[in-house]
């Protein structure tokens, strides 16, 4: 890993020809009065905020549309032709926070280094140019830290702490070693050091929550029939809403759009929920997962126990979205800590 400082000014004559800009934009304000960000695209720095706190969705549906066309078919007389189309505009997301690139790192697991990896993915993720920032404060109710989001070491082109007047930045890829050529950097100092260990050293002594991870996925199996599992499943709607701004959430249905004239068929790939109604009924209408409990429950099986099995790790990031988008006030902290308590009985 190599690293640099930057002289802030110096990075926001950063230029990215022929690129799309995305980074974090004020969309609104919320009932508390807090300021609501998401990652749309921009065409001047002033239209960005480096200092925000969080952003309302993740960035994930740059790499996972909710929807997508797979192929396209056109039938004529005994014939038929396929269309398939990888290919996108490359792209640059500034501001991306640690939560957000360990997200990309794990849908990296699942869509890259697998034995059917997804080209449509791998084309979105490599035509992707990611520029990281370190928060300035945990976000309301994050718990990064538990879960080992909180810094992040790969998965980005550059890395940047604010040090002041500077940006302490970490050189992730050859690509932005080269695009550094471009702009004045300086080399680290034992100053810029010390400044960039006060800045995480204040970051980490924010946190307000925090979970035990180490055993959870032991306690889900011996905690499978836990009535905790009925207590927040029965306040759950149902609506998908965690899922929807979850960066690691990648359920997925496909279906087929037909012309009424059968001379053309689209296969689209929509993004889904394990918490909609419907998300185990099978053909013949029966449903393995009628109640909202369960599926609640496997939700979390999959993030903290399911996950863990395959890839050694959570899917879960700590960012808390979806306790704050959801309407019902469930949080996944709570639910793991009456999890906890019920052991301790």
């Amino acid at each position: 890993m190599l690293f640099k400082t930057i002289k802030k000014q110096a990075f926001f004559d950063f230029y990215f020809p022929d690129f799309q800009c995305v980074g974090p934009k004020k969309v609104g304000i919320n009932n508390n009065g807090k300021p609501i960000y998401q990652f749309l695209p921009f065409s001047s720095f002033d239209e960005i905020d480096l200092d925000y706190e969080t952003t309302e969705y993740s960035a994930k549906t740059y790499f996972l549309p909710y929807k997508e066309t797979l192929s396209s078919f056109e039938f004529k007389e005994d014939d038929w032709t396929q269309n398939i189309k990888y290919s996108t505009r490359p792209r640059v997301i500034i501001g991306l926070h640690p939560c957000d690139i360990n997200g990309l790192i794990k849908l990296d697991k699942v869509f890259e280094k697998t034995l059917f990896p997804d080209p449509y993915y791998i084309t979105r993720r490599q035509n992707t140019f990611v520029v990281g920032i370190d928060c300035k404060k945990p976000c309301d109710g994050g718990f990064c830290s538990s879960v080992g989001s909180n810094t992040v070491t790969h998965g980005f082109d550059l890395f940047l702490t604010d040090i002041g007047d500077r940006y302490f930045v970490k050189i992730g890829s050859d690509r932005a070693f080269n695009a550094l050529q471009k702009i004045k950097t300086s080399e680290i100092t034992k100053n810029d050091n010390e400044l960039y260990l006060q800045t995480r050293n204040k970051f980490e002594d924010g946190f307000e929550k925090t979970v035990r991870v180490e055993n959870l996925p032991n306690l889900l199996d011996i905690e499978f029939e836990s009535d905790v599992w009925g207590k927040w499943g029965d306040k759950c709607l149902s609506c998908g809403t965690c899922a929807m701004v979850c960066p690691t959430c990648y359920c997925y249905g496909i279906t087929e759009h037909i012309s009424m004239d059968f001379n053309k068929s689209d296969k689209i790939k929509q993004l889904y929920s394990c918490n909609l109604n419907d998300f185990a009924q099978v053909a013949g209408g029966h449903n393995f997962r009628p109640e909202p409990a369960t599926r609640l429950k496997y939700r979390y099986y999959h993030q903290h126990r399911g996950f863990v099995e395959s890839f050694g790790q959570p899917l879960c990031v700590g960012c808390n979205r979806c306790g704050r988008a959801c309407l019902s006030g469930i949080n996944p902290t709570d639910v793991i800590s009456d999890l906890q308590r019920e052991q301790k009985r």
